[in-house]
């Protein structure tokens, strides 16, 4: 989801003096990942918010969320072989409705589990408006990237002192609620810690996050994954208290490689949990074989365009709102037709989907 230069990990992070506050780390083995990573199909999928929600609140606000266009939408992902999806979820949706918020989140898994689709949860993330409220979100802007994409918790966590007792409450339930639930692939406790250019002052809740997450001990993995080699403390912190490695990486083959390799190096199973900026080359004609030939998981940036404006790259709005010869994510159109059809037949054979079309 970063907007700015984007990851290549072409140095080896040393973490063996890291350490922050009295964090303790009570990650699992390398066995235990590997032994988890085995029982997986090959994971392939995208990161999902329903094309009619602007951003994660949209999606999870009792009066906005929408069953019916979620379960459309899976289809598509379905229909392609996808088997995954990462969610974003929000704290204020919770808060303001905790009940409430978890039962949405059970209508959600009941339907992806309908598609065979198995959830990445996301808790915290640094990216777009620092600001945001509970009820009506805005109206996308026209032809700009995300523009009602929201942080969590973003500039509160540093305007109200109490607010870490309530995210630990926060996250601590929802997990609990959840820690056995197998349709749940993975925890995914921070998007991009330290962007927005918070950098460091993020390592407190990424410490936090994991605190609590270790404190619940759900049967799924915990992961916050590493995306900007100029954050060495946070992607130190990151590399030493994952599960399962996570990473973002928007380059083409030949730099996604080379991070593939440094982080190979630490002997655990790689998700890649964001990829496919076709303006950058990287695209799935080039990057999905490549994680696929590895066993690493692969999922791309967004499934039906819709009010995110994930069409539009990152720094190049379009202000008229006029579709974009190339889209810069995103694989279908609202009515399930495929921006590239040569695209989504290539997916469905890197999947084996096409033997149910023949």
């Amino acid at each position: 989801m970063k907007k700015d230069s984007l990851i290549i990990f072409c140095i080896l992070l040393s973490i063996s003096s890291f350490n922050y506050g009295q964090s303790i780390n009570t990650n699992w083995t390398k066995k235990r990942a590997e032994e988890w990573y085995a029982q997986q199909a090959w994971l392939r999928g995208c990161n999902f918010i329903p094309s009619n929600a602007v951003n994660q609140l949209e999606m999870w606000q009792a009066e906005t969320f929408d069953s019916a266009t979620i379960n459309r939408e899976l289809g598509f992902a379905e229909s392609i072989g996808f088997n995954c999806m990462r969610v974003f979820l929000h704290h204020l949706a919770w808060q303001t409705d905790e009940r409430g918020f978890k039962d949405r989140m059970n209508v959600y898994l009941k339907i992806a589990s309908g598609h065979h689709i198995s959830t990445i949860f996301v808790f915290f993330d640094d990216c777009w408006n620092e600001n945001y409220k509970a009820g009506r979100q805005p109206d996308p802007k026209p032809g700009i990237h995300n523009s009602g994409w929201v942080r969590d918790p973003g500039k509160l966590l540093e305007d109200d002192s109490s607010l870490m007792s309530l995210l630990k409450k926060y996250v601590k339930d929802v997990m609990a609620s959840f820690k056995k639930d197998k349709r749940i692939l993975m925890w995914d406790l921070y998007n991009e810690p330290g962007n927005s250019a918070y950098k460091n002052r993020s390592l407190l809740l990424l410490a936090k996050v994991f605190e609590w997450g270790r404190e619940v001990n759900p049967d799924q993995p915990l992961t916050a994954g590493l995306w900007d080699a100029a954050l060495p403390d946070l992607n130190a912190f990151q590399l030493s208290h994952s599960d399962i490695i996570t990473y973002h990486s928007y380059e083409d083959e030949i730099k996604h490689s080379i991070a593939i390799d440094s982080l190979k190096k630490y002997g655990r199973p790689l998700i890649c949990t964001e990829y496919m900026a076709r303006l950058r080359h990287s695209t799935f004609f080039n990057i999905m074989p490549l994680l696929k030939s590895l066993k690493i998981g692969a999922i791309n940036w967004g499934l039906v365009s819709g009010k995110t404006n994930t069409i539009y790259a990152w720094d190049e709005p379009m202000p008229d709102g006029s579709e974009p010869k190339i889209w810069f994510h995103d694989i279908f159109r609202k009515d399930g037709t495929a921006f590239r059809k040569e695209e989504t037949d290539f997916i469905k054979l890197l999947t084996g989907k096409q033997s149910d079309n023949p």
